[in-house]
């Protein structure tokens, strides 16, 4: 079997306190993405479970990768045979676009097809819990608004079909999830965010932030940049997704690809009409 796990944007993220366990409450609406890996799961050749990497580098062990953990956390509500697995990364690593925590996902959702598991959504979702914050939402392809550690989801009314995306993830920027949030002060905004998106896209600019954004552009001016060029090329609203590096764009006229290209030498990028 073969899916193309796809990827998310943030649109605005709070974080609004440090908990007790050590990771933060917070609130983000998450928006799927057609930006795809390609998955493959075949029975295995052999007795165990294997993952095979190809395409863009991942500075990850196949054993740690999210694939893996989540094959681990489903074997432990259920039992299948092994597999093998075979994962050609497209998403870049490091932008904030949930693209490992997508292949988790859609691996375990894979799985339950192929196994006649008879797991719900639900069931899945809890299970992806346990393996990363931003997995869960992976396994429902809507737009949601996150809370809690991000697991926490309600859908939302959200509907971009019209307007055109471009992403863009400086090569080079890697950015520290840890540190990204040790900049930031944790509060609670005064206006919801669920009602803030309800708004035209334009208006998004004043209303809609990313929390993550003063204290990452101060680490890494690059991502201010692209930030700054997105604006140049007339997009209605832009943003970092996530913690960075990616930084995306909404803009209600196609950009062509050629000027994308040279407006973002040195970025991985994707255009799409939503």
């Amino acid at each position: 079997m073969i899916k193309f796990p796809y990827c998310k944007i943030n649109i605005g993220l709070e974080i609004l306190r440090k908990r007790d366990d050590g990771y933060h409450d917070i609130r983000t609406v998450m928006y799927p993405v057609p930006w795809t890996d390609i998955l493959e799961i075949v029975p295995a050749a052999g007795a165990t479970d294997t993952l095979t990497v190809t395409g863009n580098a991942v500075d990850c062990p196949p054993e740690q990768n999210l694939v893996m953990k989540a094959v681990r956390a489903l074997r432990e509500v259920a039992e299948f045979p092994p597999y093998d697995i075979y994962l050609h990364k497209i998403i870049p690593d490091g932008a904030g676009l949930g693209g490992g925590s997508s292949d988790a996902a859609i691996a375990v959702v894979m799985l339950n097809d192929m196994n006649a598991l008879g797991l719900s959504d639900e069931d899945m979702a809890m299970i992806m819990s346990r393996v990363g914050s931003d997995c869960p939402f992976f396994i429902y392809d809507m737009p949601m608004l996150c809370e809690g550690r991000g697991e926490i989801m309600t859908p939302v009314e959200l509907d971009l079909r019209g307007w055109h995306l471009v992403i863009a993830k400086p090569e080079n920027a890697h950015v520290s999830t840890a540190r990204a949030y040790a900049g930031v002060t944790p509060c609670v905004p005064q206006a919801s965010l669920a009602e803030a998106v309800n708004a035209p896209v334009e208006e998004w600019r004043t209303t809609v932030k990313n929390a993550f954004e003063p204290s990452v552009f101060a680490a890494a001016p690059v991502i201010a940049l692209v930030k700054s060029r997105m604006q140049q090329l007339g997009a209605a609203y832009t943003s970092m997704s996530g913690s960075g590096a990616a930084v995306y764009g909404l803009f209600r006229e196609p950009v062509p690809e050629e000027i994308v290209r040279a407006a973002f030498a040195g970025c991985a990028t994707f255009c799409c009409r939503l």
